[in-house]
């Protein structure tokens, strides 16, 4: 189970995916950062990996189909959410 569980559902975020992870990393360095990606054409996957988040995909197509499979993927204590178009700062 993680203590702190950042989750991050995407589709392709390829140019902000990178400093989102960084910034959550920065703020929360004790959190496990989980990026799901939704089909994405851009490599955003692998940037986010490269960035140091643990890449999951869902294949069925919508955000909604990926935040069920995150929270039932997902053991936490404490889940924080946010978009991975850098919308939400992290701090």
């Amino acid at each position: 189970m993680d203590k702190i569980a950042v989750l991050i559902p995407c589709y392709n975020e390829s140019k902000t995916i990178k400093k989102v992870i960084e910034d959550f990393k920065r703020e929360l360095p004790e959190a496990t950062i989980y990026v799901y990606d939704n089909n994405s054409k851009d490599g955003t996957d692998k940037i986010a990996e490269e960035a140091g988040a643990i890449v999951r995909y869902e294949r069925r197509q919508g955000k909604g189909n990926v935040i069920r499979s995150m929270f039932r993927d997902i053991d936490a204590e404490c889940y924080i959410m946010t978009d991975g178009d850098d919308t939400y700062p992290a701090e």
